[in-house]
C-alpha cells in the first residue's frame, strides 16, 4: 500500500505540473557540460557492447530521451505520469514512450543494454528502492550498463534524507548506500560523477550519477 500511495501520488502531482515542468526542463542539458558528459559516456559503453534496447525510465517530457536517441541508441522512454507521456509524444514523435512504473518493466529478463534513471528513483520511499534497483538489474542483459542520477545526503552517515521538492515528496541518498544497493542486484559500479551545487542551482545539493555494469 505504501508504494501504491506514493506512485499515485507522485503521478498525480507531476500530471497536474507536466507542462510547466517540460518547459522549464527542455533546454537543461544544454547548460550542463558534465551531464552531457556522463550521458555521453554512457552511450559509448552500451554501443561498444554491442548496442541494443535502451530504457529511459522516469522520462519525463522525453527531452533526455530525445538527446540518447542523438547520441546513436535505440531508446524509448517510460513515465508514470500519462501527461508527461502525452507530451513527449508531442514533442518527440518518432520516439516511443508508454506509461508505466519502475517497479514493473515491461521488458523480458535481460531484455535491455541499457537503463538510465536520472532522478527518477528521488520519489521512491526509502523500503521500496531495493525493489526498484532489483528490477533495474532484473531487465539489464549481462553487459548491459545502468546510469543513475540522484540527489546526494550531506554525509555517509546519512544513507537517505527527506527533502523538500516541489512537485513531490523527495528523497537524497548517499552514494555508498545506492552503490552497495546496485551490488546485491549484481550491478558493478564503474564510475562515479559528483557535481557540487552551483550559486544558481535551486537546491544546493550534491548531485551524483553512478554509471554501473551488470556482470
Amino acid at each position: 500500500m505504501v508504494e501504491h500511495d506514493a506512485l499515485s501520488a507522485t503521478r498525480d502531482a507531476y500530471d497536474a505540473a507536466a507542462a510547466t515542468y517540460a518547459q522549464l526542463f527542455r533546454d537543461e542539458l544544454r547548460d550542463r557540460p558534465l551531464d552531457r558528459a556522463m550521458l555521453g559516456a554512457f552511450a559509448e559503453v552500451v554501443r561498444a557492447g554491442g548496442g541494443g534496447q535502451v530504457a529511459d525510465l522516469g522520462c519525463g517530457p522525453g527531452h533526455v530521451t530525445a538527446h540518447l536517441r542523438e547520441l546513436g541508441l535505440t531508446v524509448f522512454g517510460m513515465d508514470a505520469s500519462p501527461s508527461m507521456i502525452e507530451l513527449a509524444r508531442e514533442a518527440h514523435p518518432g520516439l516511443p514512450f508508454d506509461v508505466g512504473s519502475m517497479t514493473a518493466v515491461d521488458v523480458a529478463d535481460g531484455g535491455l543494454a541499457g537503463v538510465l534513471a536520472r532522478w527518477s528513483v528521488i520519489h521512491t520511499p526509502p523500503p521500496e528502492l531495493p525493489a526498484v534497483v532489483a528490477e533495474f538489474g532484473r531487465v539489464l542483459a549481462p553487459g548491459g550498463h545502468l546510469l543513475i542520477g540522484f540527489s546526494a545526503t550531506d554525509g555517509a552517515s546519512h544513507p537517505t534524507q527527506e527533502f523538500d521538492h516541489a512537485v513531490a515528496p523527495a528523497y537524497r541518498w548517499a552514494p555508498g548506500h545506492l552503490a552497495a544497493l546496485l551490488r546485491a542486484s549484481g550491478l558493478a559500479e564503474v564510475a562515479r560523477m559528483v557535481r557540487e551545487p552551483q550559486p544558481t542551482d535551486r537546491r544546493q545539493f550534491q548531485e551524483v550519477h553512478l554509471l554501473a555494469r551488470k556482470a
